[in-house]
């Protein structure tokens, strides 16, 4: 048998330990967002051009380290409002589902989507912004109930898809001001995150980069 202790398995929807794990998720993204306004605070008031100087230049090797900076950059105010909510949002259902999945999984999506961004993008512009981080996650949760067969992830994908899923439509070439490619290598590094580093259900096997669960015979 697997023991979770008396707070229940934090994967299971309705035990004490599901709620605190969500609800310390929560918390956690609530406390990122203000680290991407103090660095667009600090880019704007000190006038340092962070955009142009770490933000993604495709095709360009100057603007490769973009790949790993542009996410906590962002083109104004308003870009920066228009991202924080979906950010908490979806990012405190992916992290709830254990810390280390949700490193690990970000690393996936900010380097599948500036390497797609990077390769396919436009030599002419600089693209910032945490929009390939957003809807990596929302890939992930759309992608997690599928391959773990959970029925709360199939909720959460659900919930998602009605509330944003008209976001999708932010994979198409409909605008020249916003990364498509961005969006759509995003969402496909989120798919691979989710099967890469999807929770094992079978008795005794741990989750994968989880804490091993105590298991009796």
């Amino acid at each position: 048998m697997t023991w979770y202790g008396p707070s229940g398995d934090p994967h299971r929807f309705g035990t004490d330990a599901f709620y605190a794990a969500l609800g310390r998720a929560f918390v956690a993204m609530c406390a990122v967002v203000p680290v991407l306004f103090l660095i667009e605070a600090l880019d704007v008031g000190l006038r340092l051009g962070l955009d142009y100087t770490a933000g993604i230049i495709p095709q360009r090797l100057q603007g490769l380290d973009g790949v790993f900076f542009s996410p906590f950059l962002h083109a104004g105010w308003n870009h920066l409002y228009s991202n924080s909510i979906p950010l908490i949002l979806l990012g405190t259902f992916v992290l709830a589902a254990g810390t280390r999945r949700f490193l690990w999984s970000t690393g996936v999506i900010i380097l599948v989507s500036g390497l797609g961004v990077w390769f396919t993008g436009s030599p002419n512009s600089v693209v910032v912004g945490a929009s390939g981080v957003i809807f990596g996650y929302l890939g992930i949760l759309l992608t997690r109930g599928v391959v773990e067969r959970s029925w709360w992830n199939f909720a959460v994908g659900l919930l998602v898809g009605l509330l944003y899923g008209w976001q999708l439509l932010g994979i198409l070439p409909t605008d020249e001001r916003i990364s498509w490619q961005g969006h759509l290598f995003g969402l496909l590094g989120g798919v691979v995150a989710a099967i890469l580093f999807r929770r094992r259900n079978d008795t005794g096997e741990s989750d994968r980069l989880g804490s091993p669960r105590m298991t009796l015979p």
